[in-house]
């Protein structure tokens, strides 16, 4: 962690002014007084005090200081809410500010990597593995729904055409989203295919399900549509009686 220098009236106003800048705690800071304030005679040319500041090396501070850097560099003005779970080796941190769209990036592109890079940070020199959450704007739980939504979506277009299709390239955790909402499907299945970062799922119908017909019915429930069945099956006898009574004929 580098040091940040603060001048202020006393060494108290200095320590606040600094826990202020890097939002903070002071259990969570280490500090050295550079000059203490003093005063000349009656109070006149007062001198001011001086000190240095540096967070302490603990995961939501490495955390934070990692990310103000970045966020300094971008030139976006955010604050950060940490929570770090030493029990479950988990850090969640979200990102407050406005417009945050340029952190999201399309598809959140930019939050992933950005995720990324702070868990190379964290977990550099860390001895067992911790799992970290970067969000901003509840953006994780919109593409959630978002993903639930087009997985069940593209199942009953699947239904429907009895092909497979082939969803856009995901990151795991996304594409574990889709499994995990289609896994007890009775019609379809997924599955993954090709290499990080272009791997995708892909939704099929399962070989039980290949000889029925699906028509979309009340309460957004799948259905077999037995009223065809039924039709089929009639055009079958009757073009069997046919049959039949044709080659006695001949």
């Amino acid at each position: 962690m580098e040091w940040l220098e603060i001048t202020a009236k006393t060494v108290d106003e200095a320590l606040t002014e600094a826990l202020i800048k890097l939002q903070t705690t002071s259990d969570r800071v280490e500090y050295e007084v550079i000059e203490k304030e003093s005063s000349g005679f009656l109070g006149l040319f007062n001198k001011p005090a001086k000190i240095r500041v540096k967070l302490k090396d603990s995961v939501d501070n490495i955390a934070k200081d990692f990310l103000s850097k970045v966020f300094k560099a971008m030139g976006i003005d955010a604050k950060l809410e940490l929570v770090y779970d030493e029990a479950a080796s988990s850090i969640d941190i979200n990102i407050v500010g406005d417009d945050m769209g340029v952190l999201i990036g399309k598809r959140g592109q930019t939050l992933d990597s950005l995720q990324y890079l702070v868990s190379l940070v964290l977990n550099k020199e860390s001895e067992n593995y911790l799992k970290v959450k970067l969000d901003t704007e509840n953006y994780r739980q919109r593409r959630k729904e978002t993903l639930e939504n087009l997985g069940k979506n593209i199942a009953y277009k699947v239904k429907r055409t009895k092909k497979p299709v082939s969803l856009e390239p995901m990151n795991p955790y996304e594409r574990r989203i889709i499994h995990s909402v289609l896994q007890n499907d009775k019609f379809v299945e997924t599955h993954s295919e090709g290499e990080e970062p272009y791997r995708r799922v892909v939704i099929t119908l399962k070989k039980s399900a290949m000889t029925r017909d699906y028509k979309y019915g009340s309460h957004n429930k799948y259905s077999h549509n037995t009223r065809t069945s039924k039709e089929n099956s009639g055009t079958y006898n009757k073009n069997k009686e046919y049959s039949q009574k044709h080659s006695e004929v001949e």
